[in-house]
């Protein structure tokens, strides 16, 4: 109908035999849209709700029709999820997805090792903070060359509690990145997991005896089966699809991807990006189940519970 709307150049009546529209559908839809119903007045303002939550962030536009209808709930709106699903179908609004051919495995393991036995067993849930972090490494390509980022992720909340990036993917990239999560958490000696592949990284000597300094069990999965290494995993989908594959992004120097790296884990996913899987809470769900009276340190964009 807004074809023959933008045609007005032709007579309406030719342009409506042309196209075989009876006239009583044309005019209909026409009075339709001079007095708006109430439902179209509300998916109208549902639909400048949406592109608020997509625009509040420069990742933001990365979800899909059920984080948007998670994050209208902690708005306090009440809609229902294929309401948002069509609402944002018929405006032309898609959540992020997976573009093929960028998978490929980056474990090397060395057989002089002696590798730490599963203690997951591919159960990656978590009773409270710090007791299971589960770490890996990837690739992101520039135009300098790879860039290797190393992450170490809780399984309680799903946050990145230490990462580094480092031209080469040796012990040193993953040792710092450890460093970082020791430091910045409240690791106490005996309660908590660290699992990894089978990587030459993570299984050198400097690695396992800074584990064992600080009281933490060392687990490894098995070589090239990213089921044994799910969670962690999961967060390389994750960031490579809504930072680099389904944006497009082409990163000329280490550095620059670096930087996107940074604004996309300490400031999006970290502190904002809901976890579905969570039922709509974020990487800081820990502060509102293990402290919930610490809401203070909340700020507007940050993940608490749903409502």
């Amino acid at each position: 109908m807004r074809f023959i709307d933008e045609h007005l150049c032709h007579p309406v009546d030719l342009v409506l035999r042309v196209l075989s529209i009876p006239p009583s559908t044309y005019y209909g839809w026409r009075a339709r849209a001079a007095a708006p119903s109430r439902r179209q007045l509300e998916d109208a303002e549902l639909l400048d709700q949406i592109d608020k939550i997509r625009s509040a962030n420069e990742f933001a536009a990365a979800y899909g029709s059920p984080r948007v209808w998670l994050q209208l709930r902690r708005q306090g709106v009440r809609v229902g999820k294929k309401r948002v699903e069509r609402i944002m179908r018929q405006n032309g609004l898609a959540g992020a997805f997976l573009r093929k051919g960028w998978k490929g495995g980056s474990t090397r393991q060395n057989p002089k090792h002696t590798a730490a036995p599963d203690l997951v067993d591919r159960d990656f849930s978590a009773s409270a903070p710090n007791r299971l972090w589960v770490a890996d490494l990837t690739r992101i390509p520039t135009g300098e060359g790879v860039l290797w980022l190393a992450s170490v992720r809780d399984a309680f909340s799903n946050r990145v509690v230490g990462w580094k990036t480092a031209a080469r993917a040796d012990t040193d990239l993953v040792l710092t990145a450890l460093e970082y999560a020791l430091w910045s958490r409240d690791v106490r000696a005996g309660q908590l997991v660290h699992h990894s592949d089978k990587g030459c990284q993570y299984t050198a000597i400097r690695f396992t005896q800074r584990l064992a300094d600080a009281g933490v069990a060392p687990s490894t999965g098995s070589v090239g089966d990213s089921y044994d290494n799910a969670l962690a995993e999961n967060l390389w989908s994750t960031l490579k699809v809504e930072l680099v594959y389904w944006p497009g992004a082409v990163f000329a120097t280490r550095a620059e991807a670096e930087a996107a790296i940074f604004r996309y884990v300490d400031g999006w996913y970290n502190p904002r990006r809901i976890q579905e899987g969570l039922g709509g809470l974020g990487p800081l769900r820990e502060v509102w189940c293990v402290a919930p009276s610490l809401t203070l340190v909340l700020g507007p964009g940050d993940a608490g519970p749903a409502t």
